[in-house]
């Protein structure tokens, strides 16, 4: 992009800061072009230059590097828009690094200080960095909401793409997200038609792991073939290896095994070491797939070991980025309720001031009493609210693994069929049992059989919905009602879940307990939506896996041999991408 002569140099710099992700390209000329003149920017615009450079090497994938620009431009700029900006680019940065701590407690003051921001560009990336933050740490719910502010307060002369890609990435991170759903489609075709092929791109990773999910490996190749030359042409990092790790699960799929090796490979080879990303778990896992398919046992072995290092580390990291952002909320709240409360004992001190020495002993004493009298009811409130909170978990949920025990699983199992019988929606009961359990017991010990239960729910409960009921139903054997699943979508759940637990074992310190698990499923397709005909179906299953030689998946009404369906493994989402 050639930079007009009388120009100034906010206007050169804001024209550049304009192309980020729309042309990338002529975006890192015009920024070399702008170092050459630098001699010639005010200080003002050398910080704004600064933030840039920040941006760039943070679209890269150097965050180390990225986020020593970003903090200089946050302490030394004294421009309010430049300081919001770059702590939103930081929330991001400190994030790709694993720094989760620092990067929601960051997040959780940026948010506070989002009414004081006027600036209407700096405001609308906050609200994206936040969005993306708070999907990322498991709260979709909040993200949409800073999405949806997004798609309300698009700033003058910018289009609304940036806006609802964060609003697809937190359906996406509910789950409530399909290969023909309107608000993905959509949403590629306006940043397409925008000219911002970074944004498109991240959409259009995100149907490709739903055609993939959904078995349409044809159509999936398709959209790979499509994509991969603009994500080439951008260069922005996560893009390219995530494309890579799709292009390398959907040959696998299609048992093209030397195209799936190579586009592995390449995916790994682009890792950094210590990362832990979902990309690299995903072609650790073709690769490993491949290697046994081969009777290469000794190669397969060590890309099983990267693949467990890396699914542990993404299960790992979810679970630190959702402690770490709830622990920066209660921080600041612990903060804000001390200021305030310094805040209110300053103005009793000037008023006791203000009084005669009997007048502020009186007003001592009873304010001594009326806090004792406060300091005591609260006590109690919380005592008793703890005790009810106690009391009602443990009516309600299994105390070793925490969730609904067999009575309450059995209750609202009952309440959610009574729903979907009156709007005619379908549902699947699925009930499953942990194979040759005693044997686990028996060998290792119930403390470590009591650790496999746990795996194990750990396992279903991320394969299941914020809808679907989960509940033990006694020993190993547990019970889940898919709600608002047809029988069909039933089946896919249930082997992908079978799947998990083959290839998921339970490894504590140098001990690994592989284990495995037979499924029955009755759908009220065939059955209806009685209870109990659904549970007698489901078992009547359940055994038929059993005696089929277990570690498989059996579905009431079906004739033949059942098998183990030729279903898919799930991959997790695309890798979490940077957002401007």
């Amino acid at each position: 992009m050639p930079v007009v002569a009388d120009e100034t140099g906010i206007d050169q710099l804001e024209r550049v800061d304009a192309i980020r992700t729309s042309d990338h390209a002529s975006f890192v000329e015009a920024l070399a072009r702008l170092h050459r003149n630098e001699a010639r920017l005010s200080s003002r615009d050398k910080w704004y230059l600064r933030f840039l450079d920040g941006w760039e090497i943070n679209f890269a994938g150097r965050y180390p590097e990225a986020e020593l620009v970003l903090r200089d431009v946050i302490e030394h700029s004294a421009d309010e828009t430049l300081e919001t900006r770059a702590t939103a680019l930081l929330m991001n940065n400190l994030s790709q690094q694993g720094k989760y701590a620092e990067s929601y407690a960051l997040a959780t003051r940026a948010a506070e200080t989002l009414p004081q921001v006027r600036d209407p560009l700096a405001r609308f990336v906050l609200l994206a960095n936040l969005s993306e933050m708070l999907t990322f740490a498991g709260q979709p719910e909040l993200g949409l909401k800073y999405a949806d502010m997004m798609v309300s307060e698009v700033p003058p002369g910018n289009t609304p793409c940036q806006a609802l890609v964060e609003r697809v990435a937190a359906l996406e991170g509910s789950r409530s997200l399909n290969s023909r759903s309107p608000e993905l489609l959509k949403t590629i075709d306006i940043c397409t038609a925008a000219g911002q092929p970074v944004y498109a791109d991240t959409v259009s990773l995100i149907l490709i792991d739903r055609l993939v999910d959904e078995g349409k490996f044809p159509e999936a190749m398709a959209a790979v073939d499509r994509l991969t030359p603009t994500i080439k042409a951008t260069q922005y990092f996560p893009h390219v290896m995530s494309v890579a790790t799709q292009r390398a699960r959907i040959y696998f799929q299609l048992g093209n095994f030397s195209e799936a090796g190579k586009a592995a490979l390449e995916a790994v080879n682009m890792g950094h070491p210590g990362d832990v990303d979902d990309a690299l778990r995903g072609a650790y896992r073709v690769l490993y797939l491949i290697e046994k398919s081969k009777g290469h046992f000794a190669d397969a072995l060590r890309y099983y070991e990267h693949y467990v290092s890396q699914d542990q580390g993404y299960l790992r990291d979810a679970r630190v980025r959702n402690v770490a952002y709830e622990a920066a909320r209660q921080h600041f709240l612990t903060e804000k309720l001390e200021t305030e409360g310094l805040s209110k004992e300053n103005r009793i001190l000037r008023l006791q001031q203000d009084l005669d020495g009997k007048a502020v002993e009186t007003s001592r004493l009873y304010i001594a009493m009326l806090v004792l009298a406060l300091l005591s009811i609260v006590f109690w409130m919380v005592r008793i609210k703890r005790s009810q909170l106690r009391f009602k978990w443990l009516s309600a949920c299994d105390g070793l693994t925490g969730i609904f025990h067999h009575q309450h699983f059995m209750t609202e199992a009952e309440r959610a069929l009574r729903t979907l019988e009156k709007r005619r929606g379908h549902g699947c009961l699925v009930s499953f049992d942990l194979d040759h359990f005693k044997q686990v017991n028996d060998t290792h010990g119930h403390a470590v059989g009591d650790a496999v239960l746990k795996h194990a729910v750990a396992i279903t409960k991320s394969h299941l919905r914020r809808a679907d009921i989960f509940g033990r139903l006694g020993g190993e054997e547990f019970g889940i009602l898919l709600v608002d699943a047809p029988c069909l979508q039933g089946m896919v759940i249930a082997e992908q879940l079978r799947a998990a637990f083959e290839v998921s074992p339970l490894i504590i310190d140098d001990l690994v307990v592989p284990f495995s698990a037979s499924l029955g499923l009755a759908s009220t397709e065939r059955i209806g939506y009685d209870l109990s005909p659904l549970c007698r179906a489901s078992d009547a299953a359940l055994y038929q896996a059993k005696r089929a030689g277990r570690n498989r998946l059996v579905v009431h009404g079906d004739t033949g041999d059942a098998g183990t369906l030729p279903l898919p493994l799930p991959f997790g989402l695309p890798a979490r991408r940077g957002t401007a």
